[in-house]
């Protein structure tokens, strides 16, 4: 996961962000995401338990426009939750790239890490 954190950039981002898993979901505090992952606050009640099979992120954007992931939880410590993008489809893929994008200010840059990632 070290690597991982000096590969992708990671941009803090606010927004309203779901974890679901089955039939369960809560609302949860988004810290910061990547083009590999997200991080989240630990929510009231967490149950590491629940942290051994696979979650759906869903991070609301402007309009009715969201980014969907698929995730698996990568670290807990220190009430801070990270995941890691298992699966992302096409149009959420395009809606990271673009936030990610807008807050790198460097194209450049954002294409190594899309090149890391694939």
């Amino acid at each position: 996961m070290h690597d991982d954190r000096r590969r992708f950039s990671r941009v803090p981002f606010d927004a309203h962000t779901l974890l679901q898993q089955d039939d369960w979901c809560i609302a949860v505090q988004l810290v910061d995401v990547s083009l590999r992952g997200l991080l989240l606050l630990e929510p009231d009640g967490w149950d590491a338990q629940r942290a051994r099979a696979p979650f759906i992120a869903l991070i609301e954007l402007a309009g009715a426009n969201q980014i969907r992931m698929e995730v698996t939880l990568a670290h807990a410590e220190e009430g801070l939750l990270g995941f890691e993008c298992q699966h992302i489809d096409l149009d959420s893929i395009s809606h990271l790239r673009r936030l990610i994008a807008l807050n790198l200010g460097d194209e450049a840059l954002l294409e190594r890490e899309l090149g890391a990632l694939l």
